[in-house]
């Protein structure tokens, strides 16, 4: 992937990256561990951007980690950043994906090819002994 076309990619946890089961943690959408992983491969930098804060908020973050994300911030534009009154809370991000869009949360595998604009790589069915009758 070229340099230019790196992303900063902010990403919901709560009916996203898991199912909505907030303040617990819901079962990990199908897809959504595999596609983050593979966005990172590909040079794109995620935010972790929730509600969470506090102790739910640690528990998303150990939950990401154990399913093999590290998030280059959280609720933050950059790592370090402090927050203060004389900045808007909103975070410099290129793309945020949360399933409050409007139309709600896409699958990750429809996420990646949007992103990436890349067409998925499904084999073809071979042919069987009875593919002449369908």
């Amino acid at each position: 992937m070229n340099f230019q076309n790196r992303l900063i990619i902010a990403v919901d946890f709560d009916g996203t990256i898991v199912e909505d089961r907030y303040p617990g943690i819901g079962k990990a959408r199908i897809f959504a561990f595999e596609t983050l992983k593979r966005l990172q491969e590909d040079g794109h930098r995620l935010i972790l951007w929730t509600y969470r804060y506090g102790k739910t908020l640690d528990e998303a973050v150990a939950f990401c980690e154990e399913n093999g994300i590290t998030f280059y911030a959280v609720n933050k534009s950059f790592p370090g950043e402090e927050f203060d009154n004389t900045k808007s809370r909103k975070i410099n991000a290129d793309l945020f994906i949360d399933d409050r869009n409007i139309g709600g949360v896409l699958g990750w595998g429809e996420v990646y090819q949007i992103i990436t604009r890349e067409e998925p790589n499904i084999p073809e069915k071979k042919k069987g002994l009875f593919s002449f009758f369908r």
